[in-house]
């Protein structure tokens, strides 16, 4: 029985040794380094690393903005940071609720984890549900990671680190509580997923499109150089900006007349995905998703507007 345990022992370690997120930091700015994830879905071949996170090397120590998928993400962020400075880590900001952003905390319970106050209550109350859910489509990546609540409120206004002036902007288009970070002495903006480029902006927590459209308009008048979208390619033009307006624009659109002619859920999941976006990510597969979102609430305001004829 000793000789069969020890087969499946080691029959187990190199899964266990292909875990590795192979993080590899790039330098974008003075002191400022990306971590830039896959454009794809959440899989086990990924482990969930989709999301954009990032450090700041300031006089003082390193701010972290995003923790990643997992305690493992979470880890291997910190030993990035660990191979690049001999700094300390003095801070995480979090964008916004969702598990590709803030499940890494735990590697990060040693410093105040900063967040706004809708971000903490959004995690309070769906965090374990989201981490399951992760758990479910990526497998072994999470093991051992639980949630992990922020532990400092941030304010709107400008926040100095170690000679940089960051400017925290409190949106909410994505998720009805947003964190933009424009840090004034590089104009380097971390737009988080207000953001998404080149790949399938998502919208489970969306207060509305209309919202998110000017969420933008407020972004994109920052004196920002570079922007960190959160998920997709760096980029130092308003392309990002563009793209989610002409989608964002589109998807209310498409919507707003499938609610006018009274078409259903699965007929509006059909819809044709215009030819110009083809070449972002996962178009299909959120639209799906959107649908399921959004939709009924087009529908209501449809019955609304006949009820008040």
């Amino acid at each position: 029985m000793r000789w069969i345990l020890l087969l499946l022992l080691c029959l187990g370690l190199p899964a266990r040794a292909d875990l590795d997120y192979q993080l590899k930091p790039r330098q974008i700015a003075a002191g400022t380094w990306l971590l830039e994830g896959s454009t794809d879905n959440f899989a086990k071949a990924n482990g969930g690393n989709i999301v954009n996170s990032g450090f700041i090397v300031t006089n003082s120590g390193v701010l972290v903005i995003d923790s990643g998928p997992s305690k493992r993400y979470g880890e291997a962020l910190r030993r990035a940071i660990a191979a690049t400075t001999d700094k300390p880590v003095i801070q995480l900001l979090l964008t916004h609720h969702h598990p590709d952003h803030v499940l890494g905390n735990q590697a990060f319970s040693d410093v105040p984890i900063g967040a706004l106050a809708g971000t903490t209550d959004l995690l309070r109350q769906q965090g374990d549900a989201m981490a399951e859910n992760m758990y479910r489509m990526v497998g072994d990546w999470m093991r051992g990671t639980e949630v992990v609540l922020p532990t400092q409120e941030l304010k709107p206004g400008l926040l100095e680190v170690g000679g940089h002036r960051l400017r925290l902007l409190s949106l909410s288009g994505h998720t009805g509580a947003d964190l933009a970070i424009l840090d004034e002495n590089t104009g380097v903006l971390f737009a988080g997923d207000l953001v998404f480029y080149e790949r399938a902006l998502t919208t489970p927590n969306s207060p509305g499109l209309g919202v998110w459209l000017k969420d933008l308009d407020t972004l994109q008048a920052l004196p920002w150089k570079q922007i960190v979208p959160g998920h997709g390619p760096l980029a130092t033009d308003a392309r990002p900006f563009a793209q989610m307006r002409d989608y964002l624009s589109w998807l209310d659109g498409l919507m707003r007349d499938g609610a006018s002619r009274g078409d259903d859920m699965a007929e509006m999941i059909r819809r044709p995905i215009p030819e110009r976006f083809a070449g972002i990510s996962l178009t299909r597969y959120e639209l799906i998703r959107s649908v399921s979102h959004l939709y009924p609430r087009y529908e209501r305001q449809r019955l609304q507007r006949l009820d008040g004829l």
